[in-house]
């Protein structure tokens, strides 16, 4: 047999990867030299040195660099786009808290415990429970570290689909920048360096193997791959990968699911790629659940990208309302399952030549009443109002008979206090018993990666096949894998994020510092 007979097919593909790397590294001219000290014997020069170097700038990184900074470390965040915060600036601004002070204040009695068994359910028992069991125990005392930094949350406690009990706070801006902005300027405050349009391109190891710092393209304008100035940033301590998720790299995510294709639309940023993905496996890093990516249920096909549909749906339709098929006027899923559970609901909702038929999901005026995106949606058509049943059953084409019989069934159901058909949660369920109305169009969008690298509870990467730490490497929040299993419940990415951010950031300053050399 022959030596080449002997290597895996996925073997070979990286090693195709790896030479075609050299091969862009020795093409960028006076730069090639100096990197390629960095393996061999001969320590390299940096541009830029600091203790903590964190890639990525949204609730992971954000969370990661001040807590690098509370513990007496130098900090620099960089990131590629030209605005910090990612997809956390979009996000819904949703955290899920076992045991916060609005729940007590509600009545709601709730544990770590409860929120483990939940967020194992909706994984399919295919969660890392150990770090599953570091987020949801950092939860309440990463509220308060928030609020502490000025974050401020609604006066009331949500229950989102998927959750045995309300346990959802959400920022009084109902978006994720209600968290980010102020992480940002506390950072700025405390004189943690920020760098925008600022590209990951490798990472440098010593002799050793230890990640020591990275080569970026400084005054990067995405997305031109070639521009920017190649710089070396050194970190003494370590590097912490706080670079998010793949959702908008169509050729990688078709990769791990081939049906998500560009049919599909995404709620994330144009930045969410898999190039900091890659650079991690390059050097070794174990990927885990990479096929596992996941649709948000509260979209609609009227808008592009996140839009005014997801918050109103997540706010006023899920909890308070029901969703019917517009060809029976009938529900046909629990509204307050899980996300993969009604993703996959409602994707089933096809014609006899499989194009979709966009259910409709709506409340009343009660209902709607704190949906903050209610008037956006309105103006611009993606929520549609309606005085009477029957016109609502007008305006989206339903049967009007079959949709007031299954209201009527709906009214009965919360009456009783259960939900026979579907058996839904029945805790906050609201009777709909009076207009106007308020309907909107739904089809899933991609929205989250469970998958990423595999870290440890110290944060630390593990490498593919020794499963021992990659020395001087961290990552946190939607960039590792794992920790959701099959399916990410609702306010889960921000109480990961913000957790084991924290945790990375933590553990990294308290690491020994090596001796590193500027140009």
């Amino acid at each position: 047999m022959k030596q080449k007979d002997l290597i895996s097919p996925g073997r070979r593909q990286l090693l195709k990867g790896g030479a075609a790397m050299a091969v862009s590294v020795a093409g960028l001219g006076a730069m090639s030299a100096q990197a390629a000290e960095c393996s061999g014997d001969k320590p390299p020069h940096f541009d830029e040195i600091v203790d903590v170097l964190v890639i990525g700038s949204g609730f992971a990184g954000m969370s990661a660099a001040l807590q690098a900074k509370e513990a007496g470390a130098s900090v620099m965040v960089i990131d590629k786009m030209p605005v910090f915060g990612g997809n956390s600036t979009i996000n819904g601004g949703a955290m899920a808290v076992a045991g916060s002070k609005l729940q007590a204040k509600e009545g709601i009695k709730d544990s770590v415990d409860t929120m483990v068994a939940d967020m194992l359910k909706a994984g399919r028992g295919m969660n890392d429970v150990e770090m599953l069991k570091l987020v949801c125990n950092g939860t309440a005392e990463s509220c308060q570290w928030l609020e502490a930094y000025g974050v401020e949350w609604k006066p009331f406690v949500q229950h989102f689909g998927g959750h045995s009990l309300p346990r959802v706070l959400q920022t009084v801006q109902s978006s994720g920048a209600g968290i980010i902005r102020p992480l940002i300027k506390a950072a700025k405050q405390h004189g943690i360096e920020m760098r925008n349009q600022t590209k990951l391109e490798s990472f440098v190891k010593d002799p050793a193997g230890r990640v020591i710092g990275v080569q970026v393209r400084d005054g990067y304008y995405f997305p031109q791959e070639r521009t920017g100035k190649m710089r070396l940033i050194g970190a003494r301590k370590g590097v912490i990968m706080a670079t998010g998720g793949f959702s908008r790299d169509l050729e990688y995510r078709q990769m791990q699911q081939p049906e998500l294709n560009g049919d599909l639309d995404s709620t994330n940023h144009p930045g969410a790629t898999s190039e900091a993905l890659k650079q991690m496996m390059l050097i070794g890093a174990n990927p885990i659940h990479l096929d596992q990516i996941q649709l948000g249920p509260w979209a609609s096909p009227d808008e592009k990208g996140f839009g005014t549909a997801s918050q109103f749906n997540t706010i006023a339709t899920y909890p308070s309302g029901i969703v019917v098929d517009v060809r029976t006027g009938e529900r046909f899923f629990n509204e307050l399952a899980d996300r993969k559970a009604r993703a996959d609901a409602i994707m089933t909702r096809r014609d006899d030549q499989g194009n979709p038929v966009y259910p409709v999901g709506f409340t009343n005026a009660k209902g709607a009443a704190q949906a903050q995106t209610l008037e956006w949606g309105l103006k611009y058509k993606v929520i549609q109002k309606a005085d009477t049943l029957e016109e609502l059953a007008a305006l989206y084409q339903i049967p009007a008979k079959a949709l007031k019989a299954q209201v009527a069934r709906w009214n009965d159901a919360v009456k009783a206090g259960e939900d026979k058909e579907f058996g839904r949660p029945m805790q906050k369920a609201m009777a709909l018993e009076e207009g106007p109305w308020y309907g909107v169009r739904m089809w899933p969008k991609v929205h989250y990666c469970m998958g990423g690298v595999k870290v440890n509870t110290q944060s630390q990467v593990l490498h593919l096949v020794s499963n021992e730490p990659i020395d001087g490497l961290y990552a946190a929040g939607e960039a590792t894998g794992g920790i959701h299993g099959a399916s990410r419940l609702g306010a889960c990415a921000v109480a990961e994020g913000v957790v084991t951010g924290r945790n990375a950031g933590r553990i990294c300053a308290a690491s020994a510092a090596i001796e590193l050399k500027q140009a």
